[in-house]
């Protein structure tokens, strides 16, 4: 089911998570200043990108359980895991949702890969370290590919259904896509585009970045770029008893998307069915950068922009803000996440470099935001933070500096921390992901695998290629606690002592 999709609007957009691929003389060029800054940078005794790669790359084994370096043909702005699909004994296999961001020569793309991962203490350590950099990973294999009309700037998994995506373009809609029914296609200039299973309206400039899926219910959630407001949509009404029914494994065939009639709602008979919103929701004075949802309620959420403003929502009360935080940091705000085991706790994350806690309870003092606490670790802007699913106090955040740290609240406060711990490390900093050498544009926990990790990078000049996917475990040696840690290693030393008496 193909058919050509509207021209996507030909308006300068606002600023990219990640970049183009150039062309030949354009990257020569950047290539040139890059060469010419890491000597001056040299002169100044400062360690360049490569140098810092070098120093974390000899730590590779002692820090990871597990890491798969995946060199990109294209950049990839988003990176998303989908459901587990076989379990075996050293490793799982597992759907993996990447977008491909082209410079034209071919079609943009969906990419819906298959992933084997590795299971926890299975991995040697020579495996670890023997990695190549400008190679693709033989983990991860392209299993379909979606043409895609304009480029993938945001991936979401329904919850609900584990063979539903929704990406948002640069156009006013959001494309919903049935994984598994969607046929796979050959990327090739000209290609028509892949017809969406259902086309989301109701912005009327063109929305890029936020977008979220309801962890209880059908909904989607997104945010608009110049028309600056917050749209939300039941998808309910297009879904059959497939979407739930644990019977149905992925590729069994056929659609869970119900198709209109021509005629029905907003249908639209060529580009495929569409949806109107349940409600349209203004407060924002600038763009909408990200949303999330409540972890335990469909009519709750909230939204972060470029007016440095934290809004949350409720749909049940009306389509203005039902709290404003005027002003939750000093810059734009880029991204946000709600804790699913607490539903008290909103993360931030801004273009100030700082990520910021805040309990929904008590979000503002004098209309400003009043954080819990302000974790300053990155150097640049903060891209994409996220919840660990593992921990109820631990998460994530990726910045344009090149790192993925990764905090734990409750460590905050604490004098005692682990001996490794630089007396310089921020408050609640406990690993710090340094394998990508470009801005780490999103970054995503299984929620399958424990403390498992897939981050994407936008490093095409240092790599030579598209970018870089990475997908890593840290040893449990550094996030256990230490008692259990030094326990561990009591029993190991007595099997020692008592294997080398024996001989």
């Amino acid at each position: 089911m193909e058919s050509p999709q509207p021209q996507q609007q030909q308006q300068q957009g606002p600023k990219k998570r990640g970049r183009k691929p150039k062309p030949k003389e354009e990257k020569e060029q950047q290539q040139q200043q890059s060469a010419s800054k890491m000597k001056e940078g040299k002169k100044a005794h400062q360690p360049s990108v490569d140098e810092k790669y070098t120093q974390w790359k000899s730590l590779v084994p002692v820090l990871y359980d597990w890491l798969a370096n995946h060199n990109l043909v294209w950049p990839s702005l988003s990176c998303r895991w989908g459901p587990q699909l076989e379990q075996a004994t050293y490793k799982n296999r597992q759907r993996l949702y990447l977008s491909e961001q082209t410079d034209g020569s071919v079609p943009n793309t969906l990419v819906i890969a298959n992933c084997e991962v590795v299971k926890p203490r299975v991995a040697a350590a020579e495996h670890i370290s023997q990695f190549n950099e400008e190679a693709r990973s033989p983990f991860v294999k392209k299993y379909k590919t979606i043409i895609h009309p304009g480029e993938v700037n945001r991936i979401r998994e329904l919850p609900q259904s584990s063979r539903i995506v929704a990406t948002h373009t640069d156009s006013p809609d959001v494309l919903i896509w049935d994984v598994e029914a969607q046929p796979n296609r050959h990327a090739v200039l000209g290609a028509t585009h892949s017809r969406p299973d259902l086309i989301l309206t109701g912005h009327q400039d063109n929305a890029e970045f936020a977008l979220a899926m309801c962890p209880t219910e059908p909904y989607v959630l997104s945010g608009g770029w110049k028309d600056k407001s917050v749209v939300l949509w039941s998808i309910q009404d297009h879904i059959t008893t497939m979407a739930t029914d644990p019977t149905k494994s992925p590729g069994s065939g056929g659609s869970i998307i119900k198709q209109n009639k021509p005629g029905e709602g907003n249908d639209k008979a060529a580009d495929g069915p569409s949806l109107g919103p349940r409600g349209v929701f203004c407060g924002h004075e600038d763009t909408v950068e990200d949303v999330t949802f409540c972890p335990s309620s469909a009519q709750e959420f909230c939204s972060v922009g470029d007016d440095s403003c934290l809004i949350l929502w409720d749909a049940r009360v009306g389509t203005g803000p039902t709290v404003k935080v005027e002003k939750a940091h000093n810059a734009d705000l880029h991204c946000v996440d709600w804790n699913p085991h607490d539903d008290n706790l909103i993360l931030t994350g801004s273009a100030d470099h700082t990520v910021r806690m805040f309990d929904r309870r008590n979000l503002t003092s004098n209309g400003i935001g009043s954080p819990i606490y302000k974790f300053e670790g990155h150097k640049a802007a903060v891209l994409c933070v996220q919840w660990s699913p593992d921990k109820s106090s631990v998460f994530g955040s990726s910045a344009e500096d090149g790192l993925l740290n990764i905090w734990d609240y409750d460590k905050v406060g604490k004098k005692v921390e682990r001996a490794s711990r630089s007396p310089s490390a921020p408050a609640g900093l406990f690993f710090q992901h340094a394998g990508h050498r470009d801005k780490v544009v999103d970054f995503h926990w299984n929620a399958s695998d424990p403390w498992t990790v897939v981050s994407v990078s936008d490093d095409c000049d240092t790599t030579g290629g598209g970018g870089t996917l990475q997908i890593w475990r840290m040893s449990d040696l550094i996030y256990r606690p230490e008692e259990e840690v030094l326990a561990e290693l009591e029993k190991f030393k007595s099997h020692v002592i008592s294997c080398a008496t024996k001989a």
